[in-house]
């Protein structure tokens, strides 16, 4: 029995460092499956327009994109910043458009996105200068208008031609005083349409003028 054991030593120590090294290659050496298992990730990304002429302003029909992106399982999630979504509007003069959007991605692999293309209006920022007039409130009040000054007179509009062609005029607003006295303040001047409604997206410059006015008491 001895002799027997003796014989077979060099085999059982063969034996014993092959399971050695078969343990360590699955121990340390990468799963190939999972080395190179991917997987994909959805998000959600600002549509950025580029390349616009000075003075011009681009209406987007979408502002954001969704991305479908394949991903290596060991790289993590994706950060939203490294990926953009681009309109190149280069060369474009006013009018509409459909554009297609470009995906910028390094490093990873664009399954889906949606949308495609945008479409989209090109219109000219343009200026206009307009009087301020002034729009009294509280009109059941017993007093008069014996005198009113505005500094600066006009104010200076700037917006897209959409925008501006609806403003009928600017006007401060004035509440008229219980009694006689005089009324000086900084005002905001605002734009309004033909029916006297505010105009939105209107740029004025200044964004502030002095009313000095000056009331009288009324004849019932």
């Amino acid at each position: 029995m001895l002799e027997r054991l003796r014989n077979n030593a060099g085999l059982k120590l063969l034996s014993l460092a092959i399971a050695v090294i078969a343990w360590s290659y699955l121990r340390f050496t990468p799963n190939p499956v999972i080395a190179t298992a991917r997987f994909t990730e959805s998000i959600t990304v600002p549509i950025v327009a580029t390349g616009l002429a000075a003075g011009e302003i681009a209406h987007l029909g979408a502002r954001e994109a969704t991305l479908t992106v394949d991903v290596p399982r060991e790289g993590g999630t994706v950060s939203p910043q490294l990926v953009r979504a681009i309109l190149d509007l280069a060369g474009r003069g006013p009018g509409t458009y459909n554009v297609p959007v470009q995906v910028v991605a390094p490093k990873f692999e664009v399954k889906s996105l949606s949308p495609t293309s945008i479409t989209l209006t090109i219109e000219r920022v343009e200026e206009r200068s307009v009087p301020i007039a002034v729009r009294y409130t509280d009109r059941n009040r017993n007093v008069v208008v014996t005198g009113v000054q505005v500094a600066p007179l006009a104010a200076t509009l700037r917006a897209p031609t959409s925008s501006l062609v609806r403003v009928a005029g600017v006007v401060v607003k004035v509440p008229l005083p219980a009694a006689p006295g005089t009324f000086d303040a900084m005002l905001r001047p605002l734009p309004i349409d033909a029916r006297g409604s505010a105009v939105a997206g209107i740029t004025l410059d200044p964004n502030l003028v002095r009313v000095r006015a000056v009331f009288a008491r009324g004849s019932r």
